[in-house]
């Protein structure tokens, strides 16, 4: 599925203050957890965490793609966040992070899962979206710009 079928201006956060991984976590956790009735917070974040065990999910260039799988059903949510500054976030090429996108799929939806990670890496590998990304001043102006990325 791709990226922009997924995102809605409730789950874009803009500049947020956070200085470690385990508070952006948190804070990418939060925001989901509004989307969902059968999960919260400290669950959405133990799935993370789990992903974030096997090795970081940062892919380079200031950007990490922290994505879960939850049990018992459940719908696909999208948490976009930039941070005020660079965090550092165990990345492949060890440069801090600033853009964040956190992916929760129904582990029964392994295809779409991949499919999803594909559109999101196809998007953000754009150095011009990134530049455009890291300029957003607010939530909206953040959604808007990824919505109309077809």
């Amino acid at each position: 599925m791709k990226l922009t079928e997924l995102i809605n201006e409730n789950c874009t956060l803009c500049a947020v203050h956070a200085t470690s991984k385990k508070r952006i976590l948190e804070l990418l956790c939060e925001k989901a957890a509004e989307s969902y009735t059968d999960f919260n917070t400290y669950s959405l974040l133990e799935s993370l965490m789990a992903r974030e065990k096997m090795g970081s999910t940062g892919i380079g260039n200031g950007i990490a793609i922290p994505h879960g799988r939850l049990t018992d059903g459940g719908k696909v949510v999208v948490v976009i966040a930039t941070t005020e500054s660079p965090i550092d976030f165990d990345a492949i090429d060890n440069r801090p992070v600033d853009i964040f996108i956190a992916l929760f799929v129904p582990e029964e939806n392994c295809q779409q899962h991949l499919s999803t990670l594909q559109s999101i890496a196809q998007i953000f590998s754009d150095k011009q979206t990134c530049k455009l990304v890291r300029k957003c001043h607010s939530s909206s102006e953040l959604f808007n710009l990824l919505k109309n990325n077809n």
